[in-house]
């Protein structure tokens, strides 16, 4: 039997705030254990939740980014479940009345083809604490720092069909909101990580069969792993005459499988009820309007304007826009340049390239935009040759000084004299008469030798065009 795979993911982002969600507590990464924990986040008596502006206004930015319905009234609910880490016994989140309602993104898969994702909803909730296992031998230790951190849990709809669709998803989501600065995204700090839930179904069968959900996967590279595990095992187990019970299950890395956690709830089991100590929040006009004025370019937006104005690759266009601060760099030496092509080889190639070696973000890049735009002038008006700018690069990369002292210390400014050039020609075609022949005979890919040995000679000063033009009216081709 063929079978089909149905895959919808639950996000949990956390919000870029200063202070958490209901309370003036820090939310700042790598504090002591409970020492930023306040008599709210504690649950104790006496205390009330005052909503956080800024988780809100977050909220709506990314409903406005995809599309999405804002809801001018939505309803803080409390969940009821007991966990030692939730000291009050539930949780604020939202339940039928979230602030983001329907909306979608478009995802792009490895084949260049792209799909349509819909978002069921988007709404904002309080993350619990944290249980510490490992420093506490036969003991649970209780870290309420996450608790009342402001997270937006984005719901999609069962729409993707594989796991390699569903990375893709969660990727147009981390670069989604990182490019709107809705949180930063890091997924090892668990600002970002996520739930699967996933079932099989008959190719061909409308109705969908039964969904186990994996709880917490905090990588790419894991939610791949966890969902093509699970894909494999719901299948083997029908097959095998079983039936796949709805639960939620554990993902583990090390032995590359899932197992059961617990049963899984439905809503009833958590007992929503609406938050008696928080009014519904209503927004105005006026703050969603100010809002949408606060939106970027988006992504995509300016992927296609790479592609039509820029006259670049999609491939090209697609890089450079993974990163908001990747783009504006792109765009700071494009503009200085004046030749989007180049500035775009540079950045996707040698600048890139030496940041993935380095594992370094471009907002870490030791050379700045201004630099390596001042480095591509001098080439595009042939001051110096690309082999000497790649050396120029790691010059920079070093700090070792300015563009152009750096080209006066190092004796690199391109030949472009004639009369210099015709010798250094003359000189390689002597020393090289069985090449010169085979180019002669119409053997054009040897002239790339010949111009290489020129460039040898003269130490990268020559100007490679020119050699070019030179060689070819000597060899009389």
């Amino acid at each position: 039997m063929e079978w089909e795979t149905v895959i919808g993911l639950e996000i949990h982002v956390q919000l870029a705030t200063q202070s958490k969600i209901f309370s003036g507590a820090s939310t700042r990464f790598g504090a002591r254990p409970n020492g930023q924990a306040c008599a709210v986040d504690l649950a104790l008596p006496g205390v009330l939740p005052v909503l956080n502006e800024a988780a809100v206004r977050l909220a709506v930015r990314f409903g406005l980014a995809i599309g999405a319905q804002i809801d001018r009234q939505s309803i803080f609910a409390r969940k009821n479940y007991f966990y030692p880490d939730l000291p009050k016994g539930y949780q604020i989140s939202q339940m039928e009345h979230p602030i983001v309602g329907r909306g979608q993104v478009e995802i792009t898969l490895a084949d260049g083809s792209t799909r349509t994702v819909g978002i069921t909803r988007a709404h904002l909730e309080e993350d619990a604490g944290k249980s510490l296992h490992e420093d506490f031998h036969g003991m649970t230790g209780i870290d309420l720092n996450r608790a009342g951190t402001p997270l937006l849990e984005i719901v999609s709809e069962p729409d993707l069909r594989s796991a390699e669709e569903a990375v893709a998803y969660l990727r147009t989501i981390h670069t989604l909101v990182r490019w709107l600065k809705v949180s930063d995204g890091n997924m090892a700090e668990g600002s970002l990580r996520c739930d699967a839930n996933v079932s099989v179904r008959p190719r061909g069968q409308r109705e969908l069969g039964t969904r186990t959900e994996i709880k917490n996967i905090n990588s790419f590279r894991f939610v791949e792993r966890a969902i093509r595990h699970e894909v494999e095992r719901q299948i083997e187990l029908i097959e095998a005459g079983g039936r796949v019970v709805q639960e939620t299950r554990l993902y583990d890395s090390v032995r590359d499988e899932t197992r059961s956690m617990r049963s899984k709830e439905v809503a009833t089991d958590y007992r929503y009820f609406p938050e008696p100590d928080l009014l519904p929040l209503q927004l105005s006009e006026a703050f969603i309007e100010a809002v949408r004025g606060e939106l970027p370019e988006l992504p995509e937006a300016r992927c296609a304007r790479f592609i039509s104005a820029h006259q670049l690759t999609p491939y090209d266009a697609g890089v450079l826009t993974s990163s908001r601060e990747l783009a504006d760099y792109y765009e700071a030496v494009a503009a200085v340049v004046g030749d989007c092509k180049l500035a775009a080889n540079w950045v996707t190639g040698e600048l890139m390239g030496r940041l993935n070696r380095e594992n370094l973000d471009i907002t870490a890049s030791p050379v700045t935009a201004e630099q390596l735009a001042n480095l591509l002038l001098r080439i595009a008006d042939g001051t110096i040759s690309g082999s000497s700018g790649k050396g120029l690069l790691q010059a920079l990369w070093s700090g070792e000084g300015d563009v152009d002292e750096l080209i006066a210390e190092r004796g690199l400014r391109q030949i472009s004299d004639s009369g210099a050039l015709d010798a250094l020609v003359t000189a390689v075609i002597a020393a090289h008469p069985e090449q010169a022949e085979q180019f002669r005979a119409g053997k054009e890919k040897v002239l790339g030798f010949l111009v290489g040995q020129v460039m040898r000679s003269s130490r990268g000063s020559a100007n490679p065009t020119q050699v070019g033009d030179l060689l070819r009216q000597k060899l009389g081709a």
